[in-house]
């Protein structure tokens, strides 16, 4: 059927667009002699991100246990979760992946962790496998100072059912860089904080395996990667969104949109849509690169953006999108931010031109625990 026989609101992904991102930043780390391990949690679905094993990634990136598992149930074997681990309970489902084979690395970034992780492994056939966490900038977790990291290798050091596998880092503040040589500049300044700091790990007499890095506005433009990073960790890439668009200057990357429809004009320039907070979310993007007007972009309209939203309804004000629209009219909606938007929805429909080819299962959909 055609798309716009969907029931709205409804999520779409451009099939051609979506493969066409795939192959662009699999060759960026073929070329960059390093590997790639796609973060999953943008798109949340198993079927992508075996396209994305297929075409030569190394393994996958999850945020949550929860994602790791259905990942995992669907033949992913080899997963970072990219994300500190606390509590017993999540640790448990860790070591039970682990015992099915699966190769399973968490995140850690301080010896309480590590303790806690050593006491569920005792005595597991497989330790525990952790990589390190370095904050380059983003003001979020990770290792600051030199001496709380090496503390950090002595408490893995001292545990035995505990191994260190890697580090890895994330320059989420290259979303907020004035313009792309500044972004070239925290990209940089960011790998040359992690391999510093693998090369502390190494001086410590504990080399890690993996050095991992990466954000999607970092890696778009062909920035030389820096000796020592061992493989890149974007999500984004996979379907861009409005802000992401801004940074490459097009929306011809943008594989996702929100299909809505045209429920009410009340006035002459305001027009409401059938989805709001619940399907695009409330967060825009102000700052730097990644800024973008409203809280989404029209497809068809360009110029025409969502002023605000409620639980279920868009805002738009614009006389011309007005006039130029119908009760009962479907129009495509360029998420700002498209990883929690998909997290919104059950499936995303795959189409091809105006034609819908596959429906798309959001299996990691609500997996937050």
């Amino acid at each position: 059927m055609k798309y716009t026989e969907l029931d709205t609101p409804s999520l779409l992904i451009d099939r051609a667009t979506l493969e066409s991102n795939l192959r662009f930043m699999q060759d960026y780390a073929d070329a960059q002699g390093v590997a790639l391990r796609p973060h999953t949690k943008t798109h949340k679905m198993p079927a992508i991100a075996l396209m994305q094993m297929e075409l030569g990634a190394a393994g996958i990136a999850v945020a949550k246990v929860g994602e790791a598992e259905v990942m995992a149930e669907h033949g992913l074997r080899n997963i970072l979760i990219a994300n500190e681990i606390v509590g017993e309970a999540k640790l448990q489902r860790i070591r039970a992946l682990a015992e099915q084979g699966v190769d399973i690395v968490f995140g850690v970034d301080c010896p309480e962790q590590v303790e806690a992780a050593q006491k569920v492994f005792e005595g597991a056939a497989i330790p525990a496998q952790v990589s390190i966490e370095i904050e380059v900038g983003e003001n979020r977790s990770g290792i600051i100072e030199e001496a709380d990291f090496r503390a950090l290798l002595d408490s893995i050091a001292a545990c035995p059912d505990v191994h260190l596998r890697g580090l890895f880092s994330h320059d989420g503040n290259s979303y907020t860089a004035p313009d792309i040589e500044s972004c070239r500049a925290i990209a940089t300044a960011a790998m040359e904080r992690t391999v510093h700091f693998a090369r502390l790990a190494e001086e410590h007499g504990m080399k890690p395996e993996s050095v991992s890095f990466g954000s999607t506005p970092s890696l778009m433009h062909g920035f030389d990667i820096v000796p020592g990073i061992t493989e890149l960790r974007p999500g984004t890439y996979v379907f861009m969104d409005a802000s992401q668009a801004n940074v490459i200057g097009t929306q011809e990357r943008c594989a996702a949109t929100v299909l809505a429809t045209v429920m009410s004009r009340p006035t002459a320039e305001r027009v409401i849509l059938d989805v709001g907070a619940k399907g695009l979310t409330m967060q825009e993007r102000t700052q730097g690169i990644c800024s973008a007007p409203g809280k989404g972009l029209i497809k068809e309209w360009p110029g025409v953006n969502i002023a605000d939203v409620y639980d279920e309804h868009a805002i738009i004000y614009s006389r011309e999108f007005r006039e130029g629209t119908r009760i009962g009219d479907k129009v495509r909606i360029i998420p700002v931010h498209i990883c929690p938007v998909c997290n919104l929805y059950d499936r995303a429909w795959l189409v091809d031109g105006d034609e819908v080819t596959a429906e798309l299962d959001i299996a990691c959909r609500g997996r937050l625990h």
